[in-house]
């Protein structure tokens, strides 16, 4: 899903983990062969992830999108029961009546976390933008650190794509839960590869300080990562996005920044529900710029 592809790359997604869900690449092939670049591969792998984990099944994170500086629709996080050995998390995006006549978008994603070390052993996407239906099936190989993806676009024949990950293989939805888990601490460097948009994009990142920021959800200390998502198989396509998640006990993604083909994007946290917790709501003023 394109919005989580900014915003997130990985809440910015990796090359993107925060754009609206188009499922496809709109970047036009070069009209000439790229000189032959290759992306640095990673120095290490991810850190030991904290224990436990910050979130439980049925958290439900809420977001407003904007682009370009206007509202441009709605975004949620929930984490579902375990199931079948795995951790669900589905995300959901769907933009507003005023953004529907730029790009018309709806569509849910699903990463299945291993429920310890957070990595996917399956990614679905199920998307309609304007009027066409897309639908995407991956599944990723732990031994041999492989990506097998599975697509169909409108009427189009199936589409399938093999892809290898370095070190750390995630997808744009599940990537945000693994974050909340590192061990966050200023100058800490990350390095990771992300699925997103039927490519892999090889984000590092690092945690660049503490930062205490005002959102319409409340206050907040935070850590403030910056990062670039470069696409692994032509590395002339790069993003940088930023990422604030709240140095407290329940790791919140609060916001992440980052640029679409339309411009600049930014996903918010405007309400948070945790089993057994009273729902906090936005109800104040911020003062994050942009």
């Amino acid at each position: 899903m394109r919005t989580l592809l900014v915003v997130w790359l990985t809440l910015s997604t990796t090359a993107a983990w925060a754009q609206l869900p188009d499922g496809h690449d709109t970047t036009p092939e070069p009209t000439r062969p790229e000189a032959p670049v290759t992306v640095e591969p990673c120095a290490q792998g991810l850190p030991a992830l904290r224990m436990p984990l910050a979130f439980m099944p049925g958290e439900l994170l809420e977001f407003d999108l904007d682009a370009m500086g206007a509202k441009a629709g709605k975004m949620t996080m929930r984490v579902q029961r375990p199931a079948n050995g795995a951790l669900p998390v589905q995300v959901e995006a769907q933009t507003n009546t005023l953004f529907s006549k730029v790009r018309r978008v709806h569509g849910t994603a699903v990463s299945y976390l291993h429920p310890r070390t957070l990595r996917p052993s399956r990614y679905t996407e199920d998307a309609t933008e304007n009027e066409t239906h897309r639908k995407v099936e991956v599944a990723f190989g732990a031994k041999d650190r492989s990506v097998k993806v599975d697509y169909q676009i409108g009427d189009r024949p199936r589409g399938v794509a093999n892809y290898n990950f370095d070190k750390d293989g995630l997808d744009v939805a599940g990537s945000v839960y693994l974050l909340r888990q590192l061990p966050l601490k200023k100058d800490l460097q990350v390095c990771f590869d992300v699925y997103g948009v039927r490519r892999m994009w090889r984000m590092t990142g690092t945690v660049i300080q503490r930062e205490h920021v005002s959102l319409p959800l409340g206050e907040f200390e935070a850590w403030h990562m910056s990062g670039t998502a470069v696409r692994v198989d032509r590395p002339s396509q790069r993003r940088e996005v930023h990422v604030w998640i709240s140095d407290d006990a329940r790791r919140l993604p609060l916001a992440a920044v980052g640029t679409i083909d339309l411009g600049a994007v930014r996903a918010t946290l405007t309400a948070v529900s945790r089993p057994g917790e009273k729902r906090i709501e936005a109800q104040g003023t911020e003062d994050l710029k942009w």
